[in-house]
Order: C-alpha cells, then structure tokens, then sequence
C-alpha cells in the first residue's frame, strides 16, 4: 500500500485576481466617465409657486331652486339670476379672467339632477373649469 500524502486545507484566500479584475474596472470607468453627459434637472421658478389661486365665481342652487351667483373675488355680494341669465353673467365674468373657475354649490335637499343640469348648461357654452364645491366632513 501507498501512503498517501494527506491534503491540507487551506484557510487562506488568493485575493491577487480579485485585485487585478478591480483595477481593470478602475480603469474603464476612468476613462468612460467623462464621456458621459450629466443629466440636466429642470427646476421650477420662484414666480411660478408663489402665484395665488384664482378665486371662483359660485353659483348656488339653493332648495327652492333658485339660483344665485357671487363673485368671490369681489367679496360675497351675490345676486339672484335665472338660467338663462347665468351663462351670461358667467361668461361676461370669465371675458376679463379666462382661467377663473366656477363651482357649483347646492343645498343638500336640491336634488342631483338639477345640479347636473346646471353643471351641463354650463360646459355646453364652453364655460371653462366647473367643478363642485363640498363642505368638509366635520369628526
């Protein structure tokens, strides 16, 4: 019988090709790196995010039906109009500021019909912006 020569184990790590394949990627991102175009960031101007809101004309649908119209941008004066008087005072309003919006607010017995139809007469005439406005739940 031979002897065999028992192997020893090793509790050493060659780490002479991980050195070698690191200075390799060294190397190609030195020399990639300044080929590359920076990314450019668009940042919003300081005018742009201090611009207030535009207050909204409001027009009120109130139990009986009856509908009232107040600028809110001139106070809270309001005046009583009748549908077909409401798209043109709406319109007149919205001649000096097209972007200011218009929301509709009902009493809570109004039925939904006779907002919807108020919110239809409105974008049928190329009103603008309609929108709702709901008070908040109260906890």
């Amino acid at each position: 019988m031979r002897l065999r020569k028992s192997r020893r184990f090793m509790n050493q790590i060659n780490v002479v090709p991980y050195i070698d394949v690191m200075l390799v990627l060294l190397i190609i991102f030195m020399v990639t790196a300044p080929l590359i175009n920076p990314g450019q960031v668009e940042l919003p101007s300081v005018g742009q995010a201090l611009k207030q809101p535009e207050m909204p004309l409001e027009v009120e649908i109130r139990a009986d039906n009856s509908l009232r119209l107040r600028d809110r941008a001139k106070g809270s004066s309001e005046r009583r109009v009748s549908h077909d008087e409401l798209v043109a005072e709406v319109k007149a309003l919205q001649s000096r500021n097209p972007e200011q919006p218009v929301v509709i607010s009902a009493d809570k017995s109004v039925r939904y019909e006779e907002v919807i139809k108020v919110m239809d007469v409105l974008q049928q005439n190329q009103v603008k912006r309609v929108g709702l406005l709901a008070k908040p739940r109260t906890s």
